[in-house]
């Protein structure tokens, strides 16, 4: 609704912040206690999710490895410097909203010193890889943008 205190300022989302964030970090250290795993573990969130992922690595729990954001909004800049993991960052070409804030975000980024990979996907709208929408899905920026995903949380997490 919007006014609602669990929305965020367009009026359009809930806010990335509170207990979708605390859930998933819950969610983190949970799966990283598990027998048979390696203690390391990812998190992968699309557009609404993206940003959750980019708050939990914030929130730094333990077991976290790396973070995965398509198109999710950025971390408040007081949290940047508390993410200790890797980031990948995939944003669509198109998205003038979500994309205006990539600048600030990359400048608080590079100066906590967190290594991060961004990739814009030119010519691709919001939710270019969600393939139940023929309007925004993109087949080819979203395969490459999978395949970057899969990499880079093989390389973070250990897991093969």
């Amino acid at each position: 609704m919007p006014g609602s205190p669990r929305r965020s300022g367009s009026g359009s989302a809930p806010s990335e912040g509170g207990s979708a964030s605390s859930g998933a970090g819950a969610a983190v250290t949970w799966l990283a206690g598990q027998p048979g795993g390696t203690g390391r573990v990812g998190v992968v969130g699309f557009c609404w999710g993206g940003g959750v992922a980019n708050r939990v690595a914030a929130a730094d729990p333990r077991g976290l490895a790396a973070a995965v954001a398509f198109y999710g909004r950025p971390p408040d800049a007081a949290e940047v410097p508390r993410i200790k993991v890797p980031l990948l960052l995939h944003y669509a070409g198109l998205d003038q909203n979500i994309n205006a804030g990539i600048p600030a975000f990359r400048r608080a980024l590079d100066a906590a010193g967190v290594r991060h990979e961004v990739y814009v996907y030119e010519g691709v709208n919001h939710a270019f890889h969600n393939d139940t929408s023929k309007e925004r899905y993109a087949p080819k920026a979203a395969r490459l943008a999978w395949e970057r995903t899969i990499a880079f949380l093989k390389s973070n997490t250990g897991v093969a």
